[in-house]
């Protein structure tokens, strides 16, 4: 387990979460060099004032990504937060839609009406980054509510972060899932700050397992810097839920290495810390784990990082010629388009029905 003390030292530490076959060990380095390079790119982006509104990034939390998405089948459910860039990658979506959604471009995951923090994608099950901390918990019980009424072997992976387990959806919503023994997988992102505030200072208790635990939904805690451990401990988690049809709590514990969003000043925290923390950067750790033991080499690495750098390059392309949205769709989606509502909304207001 990482240090308790957010300030404190951290020590390297390698990978030891179990290796899966080749094939895919390959796939989810590849991909969090994607998601990496993704948001490299859309944070040079933001600079050149190409994305409009918050963009948050997940740098240094690759491994949370990547290992979460590959511990679900492909009918299962994933609700994010509005750091989600990586969980729609990871999950399959088009990085040209993603980055077109970025730029507000008609071709993006959502028609360029929700941008950074509102990435969507229903095909994949992926429902969506949401701006407010905690508002997708009870969302996402609701999707493991359905799945339960249903009677299927669907389960729902909910992300948060560790300042929204504060808010009091979290109570709410674990006591519900918990009396309910809805299949749905909390996975805490622990990046040991709620937004500028360090976890000492937000919350009483630190321990968050321990917070779902006094609610009624077991926990269980992992290396949020190692996928391979991810995995592992989300796969067990997401089984538990759906072979016993009940709520589970994982805390990863992981760091981000850029601020909460591009407009953060940083003053909470020091460089030092940072860097202390990049000795545990995911993706090279993981890739000398792959070296060591004889799955890629140096070379294939370096393939899979000029391979990821061209798929975010065409992504680029793609956002840049896509067009802007047109000014008389501005109202678009905002009301229901289907049978009377849309007739008394765009003509006559609602007759009475004893008229």
């Amino acid at each position: 387990m990482a240090v308790k003390n957010p300030e404190g030292a951290v020590p390297p530490r390698p990978p030891s979460g179990p290796i899966p076959d080749t094939a895919a060990a390959t796939e989810w380095l590849a991909t969090m060099m994607l998601v990496r390079r993704f948001e490299e790119r859309a944070g040079e982006s933001y600079t050149r004032a190409k994305v409009g509104g918050f963009l948050h990034l997940a740098i240094g939390e690759e491994a949370v990504v990547v290992g979460a998405a590959r511990a679900l089948r492909d009918t299962d459910w994933l609700i994010s937060t509005y750091r989600s860039h990586g969980h729609a990658l990871a999950r399959g979506t088009d990085p040209g839609r993603v980055m077109a959604e970025l730029y507000g471009k008609t071709t993006g995951s959502s028609g360029g009406r929700g941008g950074s923090m509102h990435i969507f994608d229903l095909d994949r099950r992926f429902m969506g980054g949401w701006g407010i901390v905690g508002g997708n918990i009870p969302i996402g019980a609701g999707f493991a509510l359905q799945s339960s009424y249903r009677g299927n072997d669907e389960v729902t992976l909910c992300v948060l972060g560790d300042g929204a387990t504060n808010q009091g959806t979290f109570g709410e919503t674990l006591n519900l899932a918990a009396l309910w023994k809805l299949p749905v997988v909390f996975l805490v992102t622990n990046n040991r700050f709620g937004m500028g505030t360090s976890i000492e200072r937000h919350s009483a208790v630190t321990d968050l397992v321990r917070k779902g635990e006094g609610l009624g939904v077991e926990g269980q805690r992992c290396d949020g810097m190692d996928v391979a451990a991810t995995q592992a401990a989300i796969s067990e988690a997401v089984e538990i839920s759906r072979a016993e049809q009940r709520p589970i709590l994982v805390e990863a514990m992981t760091y981000r290495f850029r601020g909460h969003s591009m407009a953060d000043p940083e003053k909470y925290r020091t460089k030092e810390q940072v860097e202390e923390w990049k000795l545990r950067d995911p993706i090279p750790n993981f890739t000398e784990r792959l070296i060591a033991e004889g799955i890629v080499d140096k070379t294939g690495a370096e393939e899979l990082d000029k391979q990821a750098i061209a798929q975010v390059d065409a992504a680029v392309e793609f956002a840049d010629a896509s067009p802007e949205p047109a000014p008389e769709s501005l109202h678009d989606g905002v009301y229901s388009l289907g049978g009377e509502v849309h007739g008394w909304l765009s003509t006559d207001p609602p007759q009475d029905p004893a008229s």
